[in-house]
């Protein structure tokens, strides 16, 4: 019987979730299955992977083929290096010992590689909301600007008013004080 380890489609519409299976490769693909080793959800950033790893590298050591997507999957996840490491081990090259170290390395490299790429998005993420506070605040001063001129135009029009007003009364007055004398 022909395995493959492949995705199950699950979740609603517009929102895929996957579960990684191995199954017989002549089975539909949301059909029936031999075993669930892990789940992948593609929708968060970075896409979420959570396998158990011991059963994936005994599946992809007894032979079971992985579509192309469980590939890449199992290659970041480093089924693929471990196999690798294993028969080094049987052809003698390095003992299982030093097989873990190197899969250690491996994995704390890249986990460290990880941080680095989270890290600048955050930091990508503090300029951008930084730079949009600044362009804020200069908007904002630049509309109190406006505001400020709207009201002195207002008030040098209010003030206008006043003396023609007082201007109006005065001349109003003299010619009285005129009569009067």
């Amino acid at each position: 019987m022909a395995t493959k380890i492949r995705l199950q489609r699950g979740g609603r519409k517009g929102y895929a979730f996957y579960s990684i299976v191995v199954a017989d490769s002549r089975a539909p693909r949301d059909g029936k299955f031999t075993e669930k080793i892990g789940t992948y959800n593609p929708n968060t950033n970075p896409a979420t992977v959570d396998l158990n790893f011991e059963r994936a590298l005994y599946w992809v050591e007894v032979g079971a083929q992985p579509t192309d997507t469980a590939r890449n999957i199992l290659s970041r996840e480093g089924v693929y290096l471990m196999k690798h490491l294993r028969g080094g081990v049987k052809k003698g090259a390095f003992d299982e010992a030093a097989a873990q170290v190197k899969f250690d390395a491996w994995k704390a490299d890249k986990q460290n590689g990880l941080n680095k790429i989270a890290q600048a998005e955050a930091k990508a993420k503090q300029e951008a909301a930084a730079a949009a506070l600044k362009a804020e605040k200069a908007q904002n001063e630049e509309q109190a600007k406006k505001v400020a001129e709207k009201k002195a135009a207002v008030a040098a029009a209010a003030a206008e008013a006043a003396a023609a007003a007082t201007a109006e009364e005065t001349s109003a007055e003299e010619p009285a004080a005129e009569a009067e004398a």
